[in-house]
């Protein structure tokens, strides 16, 4: 009944709900990014309080990003049968549960259940894939725009509420400060119950842009929930578009999430830079990826994909192949959290965008959840690597290299992708 009331009273006012669902959408991501981004300040405490290695913790959150990325292309087959609604607050309820169970355990073993497993889920079903969703479900313009904003509420919180909980963390401890997490989590939750609807028609709409109502579709069985993020992955793994996005997204991973999300306070520390000034370089990342993010959304409802996405690879590898030069001193540090910042996930909208050219705007979701899932098995596998290689050779800085090459290797491999025929179209009418 809100969302209805709501929705007629922007509507006399010349406003779309889809600015609703999306700015909804945009709470739940930073809320779940800020559970995310917090397992970056538990290295630490984790470790003085129960004297596990950084190998050790390092794989509970490798399981929790592989999760994460895995039930990308399930998330979108479950909000189809279900409704995005009724998905988005249970995943909310794992998380949650996941993060106060964790304020009891004792072994390493619960670690692993509870932030790898149990998180690790309820993240997943809150993924990028809601964003591509809401995105492809409300806009048939300005869509670009909008998975750019939905990129940089899930990036960004993972970096901005770090300075929050690396200080309450120091101050009162680490369970305090992820109750305030929880707090956020419940808030959203709330939104999401109170103004969330699964489509426009449900509030008698056209997507914002469009200019008829889109029935929804009839809801898959049971049985679809499984076979149809499977039978997308059989079509699109048969085209070499489909391999080149999945093994990009995999070193956009490995350099962002896995290695300076997971890692950074812990690779400052080995400089002498404490938790909370490490944070708060992180911060200064999420900051100009907000403005990166965005403005990346925007350029790609404008320009070729595949030469952005040449650029952002190109110019964070060069930051990363900096970072081990740059002595860790503040100005230094500083310099490389603007740089780094701007281009963190501006990778994101693009790859959205050449998804939907390449497979159209029905599969869409689905062949960018699988892209997605090789986003965090690159996350996954540099969060393991970078933990082992501290603990073996004490020392990040092998994963730091390795990430800066990776991501001039993605640059030289994205121009791969022949020019979609539709924007060869669009310039020519131009």
């Amino acid at each position: 009944m809100i969302s209805n009331r709501l929705a007629a009273f922007l509507a006399a006012r010349g406003i779309h709900y889809g600015w609703v669902a999306a700015g909804t959408t945009f709470l739940v991501m930073l809320a779940t990014a800020a559970a995310m981004g917090s397992a970056g300040v538990l290295i630490e405490p984790l470790q003085k309080e129960f004297g596990w290695s950084t190998a050790e913790i390092s794989t509970a959150f490798a399981i929790r990003l592989v999760l994460f990325g895995l039930l990308g292309p399930f998330a979108a087959a479950f909000m189809n049968r279900f409704g995005v609604r009724a998905v988005v607050a249970t995943a909310l309820l794992f998380i949650s549960g996941g993060i106060l169970a964790s304020f009891v355990m004792t072994q390493v073993w619960q670690l692993v259940l509870l932030w790898g497993v149990v998180v690790g889920v309820g993240t997943g079903m809150t993924a990028l894939v809601l964003g591509a969703t809401v995105a492809a479900r409300w806009f048939d313009k300005r869509r670009g725009l909008v998975v750019g904003m939905m990129t940089a509420s899930n990036a960004t919180g993972q970096l901005i509420f770090l300075p929050l909980i690396a200080a309450l963390t120091e101050q009162i401890g680490w369970r305090t400060a992820l109750t305030l997490v929880v707090g956020i989590l419940l808030v959203a939750m709330l939104a999401v119950l109170v103004l969330m609807r699964d489509r426009p028609a449900d509030l008698g709409l056209t997507p914002y842009g469009g200019t008829a109502i889109v029935a929804a579709p009839p809801r898959g069985s049971m049985l679809s929930l499984l076979t149809s993020p499977i039978a997308a992955l059989r079509d699109a793994a048969k085209t070499s578009v489909f391999w080149v996005l999945f093994l990009t997204f995999f070193v956009c991973g490995f350099s962002t999430n896995g290695l300076i999300q997971t890692h950074w306070i812990s690779i400052c520390g080995d400089f002498g830079i404490a938790a909370v000034g490490a944070a708060g370089i992180l911060a200064v990342i999420g900051i100009f990826d907000f403005a990166g993010t965005i403005s990346a959304g925007w350029l790609s409802d404008r320009f070729d994909n595949r030469w952005l996405l040449f650029w952002f690879y190109f110019l964070r590898g060069l930051s990363l192949l900096y970072l081990p030069f740059s002595g860790f001193s503040l100005e230094a540090l500083a310099l490389f959290g603007v740089f780094y910042g701007l281009d963190w996930v501006a990778t994101v909208p693009p790859t959205v965008k050449l998804a939907a050219e390449r497979f159209g705007p029905e599969k869409a979701g689905l062949v960018f959840g699988w892209v997605f899932a090789g986003h965090q098995l690159g996350a996954a596998s540099s969060a393991f690597f970078a933990g082992a290689s501290r603990t073996q050779f004490d020392s990040y800085m092998p994963a730091v290299f390795i990430a800066g090459a990776l991501c001039v290797i993605a640059s030289l491999l994205i121009l791969t992708v022949e020019r979609p025929a539709s924007f060869k179209a669009r310039l020519q009418t131009a």
